[in-house]
């Protein structure tokens, strides 16, 4: 007779309330997050339905296994994504029984083997800025003076600007942009609903009221990057800031031919901050311009040396033993100093 399975028992019964309920809303994840971890619960799924052969009807949290999972990453891994992907898949996972073992505590072992799986170790990745300044200048005020022109230099210069997000450039309304204070700056609602305040540069807000007397006329709120969908104002999307980044960074790229050979949104983020942190700016304030709330991140992702940082230490501290060299003394007296010189 076969064994009549409840509900609560099924591994997806409770996937709907923690993507739509608790990452959301009490774990405070923004959206770009949530859509992650609902990819890697999907394609989790297809591999239990497709791969294994089971109806996600009958799969319960007991057949998640140290193996199992273990299998899955093995799976993963011989499809060819990358050790990120692989350790965020399966993260993913940890997470949500970890979240459901919470209220179900006799899950707790489950949630534990799963988490014992060890992660595919990653080989450090070099993150790319644009180290050429002529060339960033070039990129920048490349798009032509027409109206949309006009937009994507905005978007290009915002981004560079003020060190923000892609997302977070999207999700700006136009009352966020303050340009008539004697600080101007962005309102800016990143990860986790934070709200802080990113300074502009003159030169931006110059872009900025020709762009605004050009998509905001009217005055009304409304996104402040937009495109037009059925006689509506939409919010751009990320894969679209991202296409326009990349087709100014091909035109750049037939100039000088040694920048990055993909020009993203993060790199001109990555860019800025490195460039502050070159100039000095403490890291701690470059930490609140970022909205990074562990300064670690900073440290690791963009404290990054110039060659010229590097050059510049290297020769402060041959310099030092130089003179220490110069000021000590290798002989104690003329009788010493004689005998150095093979006299007697």
């Amino acid at each position: 007779m076969k064994r009549k399975i409840l509900k609560e028992n099924l591994f997806f019964s409770m996937t709907w309330d923690y993507l739509n309920i608790f990452l959301p809303s009490q774990n405070q994840k923004s959206n770009k997050t949530v859509k992650a971890y609902c990819d890697a619960l999907t394609i989790f799924r297809r591999y239990v339905s497709e791969e294994c052969k089971l109806s996600i009807e009958e799969f319960e949290f007991e057949k998640l296994t140290y193996d199992f999972i273990l299998d899955y990453r093995i799976f993963l891994e011989n499809k060819g994504y990358k050790p990120k992907t692989v350790n965020h898949r399966i993260s993913v996972i940890a997470a949500y029984i970890k979240y459901v073992a919470m209220k179900k505590t006799e899950l707790m072992q489950i949630y534990l083997n799963v988490s014992e799986v060890p992660y595919v170790k990653e080989t450090q990745e070099i993150k790319e800025i644009i180290e050429n300044p002529e060339a960033l200048q070039m990129l920048l005020s490349s798009p032509k003076p027409s109206k949309i022109g006009i937009r994507d230099q905005i978007i290009m210069t915002i981004l560079y600007d003020s060190a923000i997000r892609a997302d977070e450039l999207i999700n700006l309304d136009l009352l966020d942009v303050n340009i008539n204070n004697d600080v101007p700056y962005l309102r800016i609602y990143g990860k986790g609903s934070k709200e802080r305040i990113v300074p502009i540069s003159e030169n931006t807000v110059l872009l900025i009221q020709n762009y605004i007397r050009i998509y905001h006329a009217s005055g009304r709120s409304s996104p402040f990057i937009y495109t037009i969908i059925n006689g509506r104002k939409n919010r751009m999307s990320e894969r679209n800031i991202e296409r326009i980044l990349e087709k100014y960074g091909d035109i750049v790229r037939k100039i000088y031919s040694d920048i990055p050979a993909r020009i993203h949104p993060h790199m001109l983020r990555r860019t800025r901050a490195t460039g502050w942190y070159r100039d000095g700016v403490p890291i701690e304030t470059i930490a609140v311009l970022l909205g990074h709330s562990n300064i670690q991140t900073t440290r690791k992702s963009y404290a990054k040396p110039s060659a010229e940082m590097l050059k510049s230490e290297i020769s402060k501290s041959d310099t030092h033993l130089i003179e220490e060299l110069s000021e000590k003394t290798l002989w104690e007296n003329d009788d010493e100093l004689a005998r150095l010189c093979g006299l007697r």
